[in-house]
């Protein structure tokens, strides 16, 4: 053999003095499992891969008893309760905890979806993606709960209702020691320390702590109104407000006065009622010193010093400071006059105009 020969042939035992980094130059797979035939280039590989189906979990977490099969998982799970965030985007500087989860956020940058649906034309950035959407076109859950026989499409899913009977509340918060159930109810919470309010509105500037908040106050823009009562068929465009409109029909007023017994659909009318006897007005505007019993009365009067018009007309484009206000606009439109007098039957669009209508038959 030349010399050249055998610094090549040395350079490359050299390169595979691992069993496993041979084998995998190699393509073999010596080792495999006698109870599936999945085969490993390596023994400590096969190791793991048996935890599968001895249901082995030789790394627990110290703060919350979580079982894991392999040491790095252990690692990656008690990110949950430090927080640490060490993988981070070079593009927008996001941080993730999981090396994974860096890699998914990226396809959000290149617009890549490598992965479509058959069915319906879909693409998605991940293949459980894919996965989770097919189940929407096969009606399959393919995951059952033991517990109560709660059918799930996806595992993760499983595993979070899992919880509704362990009690298990592995993310913690590291400012005030309260533990949730799920990673974006901790996200939540964190925002009551820290103020953020990472969603904003495009048409107005006004900005949100959760994405829900968003989605519902861009119905003030939109003028959409999905809730309906099914016994007047009045509209809402927040559910609550549906929910306390119903109260209406059925009389109920769950919250009482103990000063004069007067009683409220609603905790915060109950609570706003309370002022009139403590003659305590607690919201103060900072830039003229005004005072307000509720909170709600407070952020309209700071409209008069911000200019603020969040409620837009559909039709005209023209906008307003309330709510209330819109709605009378509205009728310059739509030629609705829901206030009738009683004596002469007149209609007219605002109750004020009726009042001073009805005086004109007392004089």
């Amino acid at each position: 053999m030349s010399t050249l020969n055998h610094i090549e042939a040395q350079l490359k035992e050299n390169a595979f003095t691992q069993e496993g980094n041979l084998n995998r130059h190699k393509r073999e797979k010596p080792y495999s499992c006698e109870m599936c035939e999945s085969s490993f280039t390596q023994k400590s590989h096969l190791e793991i891969h048996r935890r599968i189906h001895t249901k082995e979990r030789p790394y627990s977490c110290e703060v919350c008893g979580t079982s894991v099969t392999q040491k790095p998982k252990l690692k990656d799970h008690m990110r949950m309760h430090t927080g640490e965030k060490p993988y981070s985007c070079e593009i927008c500087s996001k941080s993730f905890s999981q090396k994974s989860n860096l890699k998914q956020h990226v396809k959000t940058h290149t617009g890549l979806k490598p992965f479509s649906c058959e069915v319906c034309g879909s693409s998605f950035t991940q293949k459980q993606h894919l996965v989770m959407h097919l189940s929407k076109h096969t009606g399959e859950k393919a995951f059952y709960c033991e517990i109560c026989g709660v059918s799930l499409t996806q595992k993760s899913k499983l595993k979070s209702h899992m919880r509704i009977h362990t009690g298990e509340k592995p993310y913690s918060c590291n400012m005030c020691d309260k533990s949730f159930s799920e990673r974006w109810i901790l996200n939540q919470h964190v925002r009551t320390h820290t103020g953020e309010k990472p969603y904003c509105c495009e048409i107005c500037g006004c900005s949100f702590k959760q994405k829900s908040n968003l989605k519902n106050h861009m119905r003030i823009h939109t003028g959409a109104e999905p809730y309906s009562c099914d016994i007047c068929g009045k509209l809402f465009s927040q559910k609550g407000s549906l929910n306390q409109h119903i109260k209406t029909h059925t009389g109920e007023k769950a919250f009482c006065c103990e000063l004069c017994s007067s009683s409220f659909t609603q905790k915060q009318h109950l609570l706003v009622h309370l002022n009139t006897h403590t003659r305590e007005k607690p919201y103060s505007c900072e830039v003229c010193g005004s005072s307000y019993t509720q909170k709600s009365r407070l952020k309209s009067h700071l409209r008069i010093h911000s200019g603020e018009l969040p409620h837009v007309c559909n039709v005209c484009d023209k906008s307003f400071s309330e709510r209330w206000v819109l709605n009378q606009h509205m009728r310059v439109h739509t030629g609705e006059k829901p206030f009738s007098c009683e004596i002469c039957g007149k209609p007219f669009s605002q109750k004020s105009n009726l009042n001073q209508h009805v005086k004109r038959h007392s004089r």
